[in-house]
């Protein structure tokens, strides 16, 4: 039986520093934080020291941040929209760099952060951009900048969850204060330094890896920014088209989403996806044939071994109602085995609790109300039938923000305008 063979980036296209520093007003500046260090799951080793912003540093951002926001404002919206495109121009330059980083420092598989994650981030930049000189169109009354903002991105592709925070924010004439998320801070960091050579001026955009923006001076907290992943389900009707169904499930391996599935073809899914997901392939994510990467942390890791240990002893102890992968695990890193459960009750800890690792709880329902009453309130869904009214029916019942059919994680570049929306109307 053939086999792709290793295909790996090479690690030192990351061109990883030794240590990171918060980013204020324009340049890296010392952190009074408490030491923190960004991880690699692949080696479950060290990656970088980072200097965390404290207090101090804090309070410097947000003077910095208010004394550039008039002026960033107050520039005619084409200069704003020209700068803006200098800074997507410059990411997307820095792609490779920052799709390699991004996969050091989450394990996330690089033909992920390079095919997918890096040119939505860059799409996302651009749609933005293509806002800022069009506000004044945008209806009445006029949209205007609101001042400072904090913002927060955790969850989800790093980088991609930075811009998605800040991009929208940026094109309505706001200075942005960042929290980049806690695990993985170091794309974003590189993103602030990337503006700034593009020339966005000075306090308009600033990184402070472990700080708080609790009871800050800002003018208001934009929402948490996650990206295409975190809790959702996939609901696959008795007439889905099944083949395409298990492609989209385990394209989503590992993002904390739960497969609803009509009772009377729960025994072929279950048998389809059992075969791939034993056949897939574990290890280096910088390896673009790799199919499932680390987990992100030891503390990820750890919870999801403990949810498929109570899976298994919920199961009497054995394998039964658990398809574990045929997948050798790598020696070292934070890896856990692909695992489809099945018979999943809908009260059990696989069916209610976060899913960090690549675990694929399988539940059944008889009837479409079952199914939107099973998912209850997630991120993200994707409806699987054959039916355009039954997939109609479903996705205006689902609690979801996103609803997918007979696709996922499906993004436009041109969905930031939504997000532009919700700046407008702070």
């Amino acid at each position: 039986m053939w086999t792709y063979g290793v295909a790996p980036e090479s690690s030192a296209v990351a061109q990883v520093k030794p240590g990171y520093s918060p980013f204020v007003d324009g340049a890296a500046v010392d952190g009074t934080g408490e030491p923190a260090t960004a991880w690699n799951p692949t080696l479950d080793a060290p990656l970088a020291e980072v200097r965390t912003a404290g207090a101090a540093e804090v309070a410097r951002a947000l003077t910095a941040a208010r004394r550039a926001q008039p002026a960033w404002a107050g520039m005619p919206g084409a200069d704003r929209t020209r700068l803006l495109v200098r800074v997507a121009r410059v990411v997307a330059g820095r792609a490779h760099e920052l799709a390699v980083l991004d996969t050091l420092g989450t394990g996330r598989l690089v033909r992920l952060t390079r095919d997918v994650d890096l040119p939505a981030a860059v799409a996302h930049l651009q749609s933005c951009a293509g806002w800022a000189d069009k506000l004044d169109y945008a209806g009445h009354p006029n949209p205007r900048p609101v001042g400072v903002l904090g913002a927060t991105a955790a969850g989800g592709p790093p980088l991609l969850a930075a811009v998605q925070a800040v991009a929208p924010a940026l094109a309505c004439g706001n200075a942005v204060v960042l929290v980049p998320d806690a695990d993985a801070p170091l794309t974003a960091l590189v993103l602030a330094e990337a503006a700034a050579d593009a020339g966005l001026p000075a306090g308009v955009l600033n990184v402070l890896p472990g700080a708080s923006l609790a009871g800050a001076d800002v003018d208001a907290l934009l929402p948490a920014a996650v990206p295409p992943s975190g809790r959702g389900v996939h609901v696959v009707h008795d007439d889905a088209p099944l083949d395409q169904a298990v492609d989209g499930i385990v394209e989503t391996l590992g993002t904390d989403r739960r497969v609803l599935v009509a009772e009377s073809v729960a025994d072929e899914l279950g048998e389809l996806l059992g075969a791939r997901i034993a056949g897939l392939r574990v290890g280096d994510p910088l390896d673009r044939n790799t199919d499932v990467g680390p987990v992100s942390s030891r503390e990820r890791r750890d919870r999801a071994a403990a949810l498929l240990a109570a899976a298994l002893r919920a199961a009497g102890g054995d394998a039964r109602g658990c398809v574990p992968s045929a997948s050798t695990l790598p020696e070292r890193g934070l890896y856990l085995a692909p695992t489809l459960l099945t018979d999943v009750a809908p009260t059990s800890p696989p069916a209610r609790d976060e899913i960090t690792g690549p675990l694929v709880p399988v539940l059944t329902f008889r009837t479409p109300a079952e199914a939107v009453a099973l998912a209850g309130a997630v991120r993200t869904a994707a409806v699987w039938t054959d039916k355009g009214s039954r997939a109609l029916w479903t996705a205006q019942r689902l609690r979801a923000a996103v609803v997918w059919v007979n696709a996922v994680d499906r993004w436009d570049p041109a969905l930031p305008g939504a997000a532009l929306a919700n700046h407008l109307a702070l």
